[in-house]
């Protein structure tokens, strides 16, 4: 790959229950820990996802005190950017510097169905999340901010309150296509290669699209944004979110589970073998396979689980100690 290795930071999906409360803070704080850099909250309405992002991971704020909050990733097409702005910016100075916001052009069909929202043409929510960047990072500027676009309007705003990071909290772009891992490349500081889901929904298809040639085609393009824009690769770090993540006592053991999931998929297990978004093995083995993608692919951003909480969150506990921060 060339260049500097950024350190690995690990990331999952806080506790699922809200109740009772004491038992999601003693959770939460167990995570913390256990080294774990950042909790990650989705942002959907369907498909088992049931909380809203801002106010959970501000309830994070208040229960920890080194943990990292990051949206993975808001839709925004459900938001207005000024409005996602202001709670960035809030959430920035309750947490004492501690938020990541992620936000994304938003994908999961079943999501606008059911909240009544118009499914436009990729190419259109594209637009919309350029024009929102942009939206975001100037308000996050010193000075009354003005915007006319497409799409949306800002006059004379200010934004407020000031953010403890500067200029602004770091802003996670995650996405699967060429234009927006580019768009990514260009403004983010953490980029996240998924899948493409122009189908609206998970899928084989999306299994397919991660595979190991294909992960390398997206990271081209995400570089490709980065020379664009006149940043260096090295200022951005790359995350992979884990669809599959299990930690086995055996090799045979870790065989026997990729070629069932592959099965399931009609897929070749080798396709789940060297795919970056896959990490089944022993511990040695799971060390061995996240420090040689990062030394191919770049990937030090890792969250260990496809948006759900981790079912066994022991079992990853001995990949965090041995790599975290290193």
């Amino acid at each position: 790959m060339g260049g500097t290795a950024h350190p690995f930071r690990f990331s999952v999906t806080p506790p699922g229950s809200l109740a009772p409360m004491s038992a999601w803070v003693a959770d939460l704080r167990r995570i913390e820990d256990l080294g774990f850099d950042t909790v990650v909250v989705a942002d959907h309405f369907t498909g088992g996802w049931d909380v809203e992002p801002m106010v959970v991971l501000t309830a994070a704020a208040m229960a920890t005190t080194t943990l990292r909050l990051q949206t993975g990733v808001l839709g925004n097409d459900y938001r207005h950017p000024v409005q996602v702005h202001r709670m960035a910016a809030t959430l920035d100075a309750v947490s004492e510097g501690r938020f990541t916001l992620g936000i994304g052009a938003g994908w999961m069909v079943s999501d606008y169905e059911a909240a009544g929202l118009a499914y436009d043409p990729p190419g259109t929510r594209v637009d919309r999340l350029v024009e929102s960047l942009a939206v975001i990072k100037g308000l996050f500027g010193p000075h009354p901010f003005d915007f006319a676009g497409a799409h949306y309007t800002v006059r004379g705003l200010v934004g407020s309150p000031p953010p403890v990071q500067r200029p602004h909290p770091p802003l996670f772009v995650g996405g699967g296509s060429p234009r927006v891992l580019r768009l990514a490349g260009g403004e983010a500081d953490i980029v996240g290669v998924n899948a493409s889901l122009r189908a609206g929904e998970m899928g084989a298809h999306a299994i397919v699209d991660l595979r190991r040639p294909r992960v390398e085609e997206k990271v081209g393009w995400v570089h490709q944004g980065a020379a664009a824009a006149g940043r260096s690769p090295d200022d951005i770090e790359l995350e992979m979110n884990h669809w599959l993540v299990r930690v086995t006592k055996t090799e045979s053991e870790a065989d026997e589970v990729l070629a069932r999931v592959a099965a399931r998929y009609e897929v070749d297990p080798t396709v789940l073998t060297e795919s970056p978004s896959v990490l089944v093995g022993p511990v040695a083995r799971c060390i061995e396979t996240l420090q040689e993608r990062r030394e191919q692919l770049g990937f030090s951003n890792l969250q260990l689980d496809a948006g759900f909480p981790p079912k066994d969150l022991d079992s990853l506990a001995p990949i965090v100690a041995a790599l975290a921060g290193t």
